[in-house]
């Protein structure tokens, strides 16, 4: 039963990663946009720079810019692979193999994580020689805030996902827009205290406040808040759980109602 399992995971992965070798196209779209993001906060970065020193010689807007892009670029990675399924009209076919849903879920992860990585990993190198920040600087801490925000991706992704294989293609526009929805609480260009009181409450659920400010604390003060990390992926589990629920929920209702053959409608 598990090799069964890994053999589906491994096939429906290779799938996703034949259709990306064989499409130069999508490999440049993965790596511009966090190049082209790097670019415009890097010369951000240099003009207040020269009013405000510790931007510039921390690396902190650039810093933040590079890590923010990876919760972006791994949930939309996630929800794009699963929405081609949608515009080819293929989940019915996926699940007829069979498939179970949890083994989509890990096949969606992990070729986002991939994508992701294609992605960030030229940009953060284009830093070191544009603008003398590298974010590789930070060791251990760089991938504690990678992960953290890779996983509130895929926990966003899991809510989307469910949404779509439930109501369909008129869904779509979620895939860009929730990230977005909890960005002005998640305190990527400013300091939590910021924000009003109130929605000071509103970001202390938000998983992304906790990395954030991490950074800050590490970049700026030198000082490595591993309590904030804990907090971040603790409320990063209690999401993807959620999120998970939310997805089985929705992939239940749409096979008791047939929408998974109607998926491209």
């Amino acid at each position: 039963m598990k090799n069964s399992s890994l053999v589906r995971i491994q096939a429906l992965l290779l799938r996703y990663l034949y259709v990306l070798r064989s499409s130069w196209p999508r490999i440049i779209e993965i790596s511009y946009w966090p190049t082209m993001q790097l670019i415009i906060w890097g010369f951000v970065s240099l003009h207040f720079g020269s009013s405000q020193p510790e931007i510039s010689t921390s690396g902190i807007l650039i810093s933040v810019v590079l890590v923010w892009d990876s919760l972006f670029r791994s949930h939309v990675s996630y929800t794009l692979s699963f929405l081609e399924e949608m515009w080819s009209r293929n989940l019915g076919n996926l699940f007829v193999a069979p498939l179970r849903p949890w083994e989509l879920m890990i096949s969606l992860a992990s070729i986002s994580l991939i994508r992701t990585l294609i992605g960030m990993i030229p940009a953060a190198l284009l830093a070191i020689p544009f603008f003398g920040v590298s974010v590789f600087d930070m060791g251990f801490p760089l991938l504690a805030f990678f992960f953290n925000l890779v996983f509130t991706g895929w926990a966003i992704s899991q809510f989307v996902t469910g949404i779509l294989i439930r109501y369909g293609l008129g869904a779509e526009s979620l895939t860009w827009v929730l990230p977005f929805m909890i960005a002005p609480v998640s305190c990527i260009y400013y300091p939590l205290s910021t924000l009003p009181l109130w929605l000071q409450e509103v970001a202390s659920v938000i998983p992304t406040s906790y990395v954030f400010e991490g950074m800050r604390a590490l970049l700026l003060d030198g000082q490595w808040r591993a309590d904030l990390l804990w907090s971040a992926l603790s409320l990063n589990l209690i999401y993807f759980l959620l999120g998970m629920v939310s997805f089985l929920l929705s992939f239940s209702s749409a096979r008791k109602h047939g929408l998974l053959l109607q998926s491209g409608e």
